[in-house]
């Protein structure tokens, strides 16, 4: 019968066992296993510091590519949308990329009219019934209620009201009414406005960037693409965003038979290059009447607009 002492001869037996393998594998180690295992890590430290160094040094690179393309802008840019306004309008993932953008546009000549940030409290579904009556009680006398979807639809109703002020009209709208409005949607939180609110524009470049991915992703993706329709359907319109996920603006246009045919794409917005390429986008829908969808993604047909002949 196994009784309490043949337990702790077992045990005992078993940490003794330990001791010795420790004891042995020390001695050992002390020998060529410890000088192979110290030459085999003091070369994957060499290994490891020159990756690094690889990868410093193509962050460098890029950075001065995109140096590069900066300081050319205005070889390429200059004077192509010198006498056109336009608005730039940006959803919240795509905020980092209005200031390049903007830059660009302006090198390229252009009056940017507005510069107008929706917040994502315009694109989350739960707040549908308030943006619906918001824009039904900011439509200014001047704007027939034909204007406006007859729907719904929060997101549909506020894109077609502010697509209807940021750009032409014929007859033009009255500037007090084009206040009124960006100033009730701004009184509510759904956007903020940088800078002065000049007047109308020809034209907006709408800046995007990563999907939503949270619980309601689809419905504040679609929401996205809603409100780029609704400008669309008012005026020409840029798409300057990233190829980055399920859902994203650029893939949804690309990828719609009948979007893609009204409205230009720059999937590489992020990038100094894309940045140059969106102001160069403009300019061709502006002066040819072209659409095109350019950058380094699935659906661009070149990296840039080509040049009339």
């Amino acid at each position: 019968m196994i009784n309490f002492r043949y337990h702790v001869v077992s045990l005992t037996a078993v940490f003794l066992a330990l001791a010795i393998g420790l004891v042995v594998g020390t001695a050992a180690l002390n020998g060529p296993a410890a000088d192979s295992l110290n030459e085999s890590i003091s070369s994957m430290r060499k290994t490891n510091n020159q990756l690094r160094e690889q990868v410093l040094n193509l962050e460098n690179e890029a950075g001065r590519k995109g140096d590069y393309v900066i300081e050319s802008a205005p070889y390429v840019l200059g004077g192509k949308l010198t006498g056109h306004r336009l608005a730039v309008v940006s959803f919240s993932s795509g905020r980092d990329y209005v200031e390049g953008i903007s830059a660009q546009l302006t090198t390229a000549g252009a009056k940017i009219t507005a510069t107008v940030a929706l917040q994502d409290k315009f694109t989350d579904p739960k707040n549908n019934a308030e943006l619906m009556d918001l824009a039904d009680n900011a439509l200014p006398p001047s704007l027939s209620a034909s204007t406006l979807p007859g729907n719904s639809d929060g997101v549909e109703t506020a894109s077609a009201l502010l697509a209807a002020v940021l750009l032409d009209r014929t007859p033009p709208l009255p500037a007090a009414d084009i206040r009124s409005v960006i100033t009730a949607f701004t009184k509510a939180g759904y956007l903020s406005v940088e800078g002065t609110l000049t007047g109308p524009a020809e034209a907006a470049v709408m800046v995007s960037g990563a999907p939503y991915v949270d619980s309601e992703a689809k419905r504040k993706n679609d929401a996205v693409v809603t409100t780029v329709e609704q400008f669309d359907n008012a005026g020409l319109v840029t798409v300057a965003g990233a190829l980055s996920g399920d859902g994203n603006v650029v893939s949804a246009v690309r990828g719609d038979p009948r979007l893609v045919k009204t409205i230009s794409t720059v999937d590489d917005a992020p990038t100094a290059q894309g940045q140059v390429v969106t102001a160069l986008t403009a300019w061709e829908q502006l002066t040819q009447g072209k659409v095109g969808q350019y950058g380094v993604g699935a659906g661009a047909t070149s990296l840039m607009p080509k040049l009339p002949s």
